[in-house]
């Protein structure tokens, strides 16, 4: 292929930007000749073990893309220290101008109190002249004088001689205080010039200190748009990876379908956490937990799994009677009346429900039907749990449709059942007395049996997922 007007050093820029910008954007270079496996969150129709592969994929490219967004956040970071400190630069430098105006007005008073000073002391000198020329012309008067005339204007020899010294006195005394008055001048306007040069020394270093906070603020703003940008990219590699994570979230999820309240469905994610905490608090096994939840979720009205709960609406309370939620089929003999619909109706009062628009599990030939909630507790028997969830949880009323309520109260059980003892042979009797209790060795085995196959599956998922 051949680039008209492109020297080759330019063509090799131009595939390096290029290439760099469609890596960000997500889409392979030279895609023609390269077709790499990407995150794919298509799960209609897969195996278990191509979602499998679907998702190491996904959280390789999840591994990728927070390593590339924490290294950008560690940039942004170090970009933000250094706009904080060229903030306190630029602080340091306000608080400098502030004392070196302080200073620089302090010396315009001093300066202006010694331009004072110096022009009452000239003012005293030139008073001090004044004196001092009159002196002078009466000396000058007084040396025309010849002795006998001078001798003649005076009352006595005594008068004339105290005259003649007070004279001398007080032009000695008037040349000296001139003299000194010179000095204090001569001194006074060392000093000014002294403070005119200390203030030419402030101004200076304020210019300086001025022109340098110039700088650091157009530093700092350029970091400030740099830290921006960085932002902006972090909040980029963010939506990357959020958009793996959706996609490794929606491969978890076909992997471990599990169905909640009325046929909701109850993340895996949420799920999982839920049975943790409670196998942590019971020692029960977390995927047994979650292969009852499975098994009991999963649970239809007519026997077979796969199939919505929680479709059937209690119509009569003193027969027991129901109703399907959907078709309106009428069931008979729904709840056992002396065993579960008062226990029923109780419970929907105190959690504020109307108990004949509340779904629960349908009867069938040879059961009842009534139970609650995505691990399928009959009003009865959660009656047992409800103050010990109450209490755990720190709530008035124990709910079974809350998911993390119902877990918490399966855990319980089971741990009653003896589950935590673990092994084989103690889940086997835990699932089957879950179902069938007494005579679990005769209804319970085939229940125990599904349960204990789901539970396989869920911990081989959950050993994958934690790359055990």
């Amino acid at each position: 292929m051949v680039f008209f007007g492109m020297g080759r050093t330019t063509l090799v820029g131009w595939l390096f930007w290029l290439s760099l910008i469609l890596s960000l954007s997500g889409v392979p270079f030279f895609a023609v000749a390269q077709t790499p496996a990407v995150c794919n969150d298509s799960v209609v129709g897969k195996t278990e073990s191509e979602l499998q592969a679907d998702l190491l994929l996904c959280n390789a490219e999840i591994a990728r893309w927070q390593g590339v967004l924490n290294d950008t956040r560690n940039r942004a970071d170090s970009i933000d220290s250094n706009v904080q400190a060229l903030t306190a630069k630029i602080k340091a430098a306000e608080a400098t101008i502030k004392s070196k105006n302080i200073a620089i007005t302090q010396l315009s008073s001093d300066i202006s109190i010694r331009t004072l000073k110096i022009k009452s002391l000239e003012t005293s000198i030139e008073e001090g002249r004044h004196s001092l020329a009159k002196l002078m012309r009466d000396t000058y008067q007084l040396d025309n004088f010849t002795l006998a005339e001078v001798v003649l204007q005076s009352q006595n020899f005594s008068d004339f001689f105290s005259d003649m010294e007070a004279f001398s006195a007080i032009q000695s005394a008037l040349e000296n205080r001139l003299n000194e008055l010179q000095e204090h001048v001569s001194w006074t306007e060392v000093e000014r010039e002294k403070l005119n040069e200390v203030q030419r020394q402030e101004l200076d270093a304020k210019y300086e200190v001025e022109i340098n906070k110039k700088n650091i603020t157009v530093n700092q703003k350029e970091q400030r748009e740099v830290l921006a940008a960085t932002q902006q990219e972090a909040k980029t590699y963010e939506q990357i990876v959020a958009d793996r994570q959706a996609k490794a979230s929606q491969i978890n999820a076909a992997l471990f379908r599990l169905r909640g309240v009325d046929g909701g469905g109850i993340p895996f994610k949420e799920a999982l956490a839920y049975a943790e905490t409670a196998a942590a608090k019971t020692g029960v096994r977390t995927a047994f937990i979650l292969g009852i939840l499975r098994q009991e979720s999963d649970r239809g009205d007519n026997g077979n799994f796969g199939v919505n709960v929680g479709q059937c609406l209690l119509v009569d309370a003193k027969t027991g009677d129901g109703k399907g939620k959907n078709t309106g089929t009428p069931f008979t003999g729904l709840m056992k009346v002396d065993r579960d619909v008062a226990p029923f109706i109780s419970l929907m009062q105190r959690l504020g429900r109307d108990p004949y628009n509340t779904p629960v599990s349908c009867s069938g030939p040879g059961w009842y039907g009534g139970g609650m909630g995505p691990t399928q507790f009959i009003p009865s028997t959660w009656q047992i749990f409800e103050a010990r969830i109450a209490q755990a949880f720190n709530v008035s009323v124990g709910d079974p449709w809350n998911p993390q309520h119902a877990i918490m109260a399966t855990s319980i059980y089971l741990q009653e059942l003896g589950a935590a003892q673990g092994g084989y042979s103690a889940e086997r009797e835990a699932a089957g007395r879950y179902y069938a209790g007494g005579d679990w060795k005769a209804r319970g085995l085939e229940y125990a049996a599904s349960v204990l196959r789901h539970t396989e599956t869920y911990q081989t998922n959950i050993d994958f997922l934690e790359n055990r």
